[in-house]
């Protein structure tokens, strides 16, 4: 998988999570390390990589050395923890060890020295799934921890964990990565893989991922198993992942602007016959009309949502005014909400396009 191969292994190579990372390296360069971490944010971001990454570093034998890097990357600790078999990081999935018993277990284990006589690092992914016993039996320990011992809790639904949890641990709220950023990752594996693909395929597999470079990668991994040799296109990329090609939403824009119903009821039953996901086209072209919107109010902001020519894709839509593109955010975000529920599919778009 790639995702795996080309996991940050220091924290230079760490996805748009700077505001993290400065605090992080600053915590190790001046030796004022906290003992209770929160990481929280969408899923795929970097949360329990960059907590391996400060594991790392807190072992690292490069450590509490003046203008040091580290993680080195060398050393016995940090070579371990590379290759996972590591005793100082100890890694618990809350959603399958939620209970009460193994909180407890956990107590007794911070009570133990690390192995390496550094530190030892407690990393809990999905905290937020730990009963609420569980909740008071951890508060315990985070209220007076051992000075040897560092906990991390990482978790997507920061608002279920206890207030009094929140209370003891620094919070870092990690953020969504860019298409334009993903899209960049995906083109340096591209080039080290050796796997030809188009810039408008790369950018298509950033935005379907929503914000979550692992989701980017995990696909792309599918990409390439799938279409092994040649220059893969996006149509390729669309067949293979699932897509609705981009080319339907400026169609459809164009016939709503227009006023053409008849054309417009007929693609979305082209799209239906094809087999394609109606909720998930509606979704993709209230993104497309809302990345419009906001090319005309904040383009930059729509560069970094929508990718750098985001501004040029939107200029055939000049003859829409703002008002007529909020008209159709609101009909087709109601016509979406609606599909699931109706008894047949097309017929929420077919009243919103009459509705239009």
């Amino acid at each position: 998988m790639l995702y795996r191969k080309y996991r940050p292994q220091s924290f230079s190579q760490v996805v748009r999570q700077e505001h993290v990372v400065r605090t992080l390296e600053g915590a190790i360069s001046s030796g004022r390390i906290g003992q209770s971490y929160l990481f929280t944010g969408p899923r795929g971001t970097g949360k329990t990589t960059l907590a391996r990454i400060f594991a790392k570093a807190l072992n690292c034998a490069e450590f509490g050395k003046k203008g040091a890097v580290v993680p080195c990357n060398a050393c016995v600790a940090c070579l371990a923890v590379n290759n996972g078999i590591s005793l100082d990081l100890i890694e618990i999935d809350a959603a399958s060890n939620r209970g009460i018993d193994e909180i407890r277990a956990l107590k007794e284990s911070a009570q133990v020295a690390a192995p390496s006589g550094g530190y030892k690092v407690f990393l809990i992914d999905e905290v937020h799934m730990l009963t609420k016993e569980s909740f008071n039996a951890l508060l315990k320990v985070l209220e007076e921890p051992p000075s040897h011992v560092v906990f991390i809790l990482a978790t997507t639904e920061p608002h279920k964990i206890l207030t009094t949890v929140l209370s003891r641990v620094q919070r870092f709220d990690f953020k969504r990565i860019t298409p334009g950023d993903i899209a960049g990752k995906l083109k340096s594996i591209a080039r080290v893989e050796k796997i030809q693909i188009d810039d408008d395929a790369l950018l298509a597999v950033a935005k379907s991922a929503d914000g979550a470079l692992r989701d980017a990668e995990v696909a792309l991994t599918k990409i390439r198993s799938m279409i092994p040799s040649g220059q893969i296109s996006l149509a390729q990329v669309s067949n293979v992942l699932g897509l609705i090609p981009y080319t339907y939403h400026p169609q459809f824009m164009g016939y709503l602007a227009s006023g053409d119903k008849a054309s417009a009821v007929a693609l979305i039953h082209s799209i239906h016959d094809a087999g394609m996901d109606l909720e998930h086209f509606t979704k993709e072209f209230i993104s497309y009309a809302r990345g419009a919107l906001l090319s005309r109010v904040n383009p930059t902001l729509s560069g970094s949502i929508e990718g750098p020519e985001a501004h040029n894709q939107f200029v055939t839509l000049a003859s829409i005014d703002n008002d007529k593109l909020i008209k159709i955010i609101n009909v087709f975000t109601l016509a979406r909400s609606q599909i699931k529920f109706s008894p047949i599919p097309q017929l929420p778009l077919e009243l919103a396009v009459m509705q239009l």
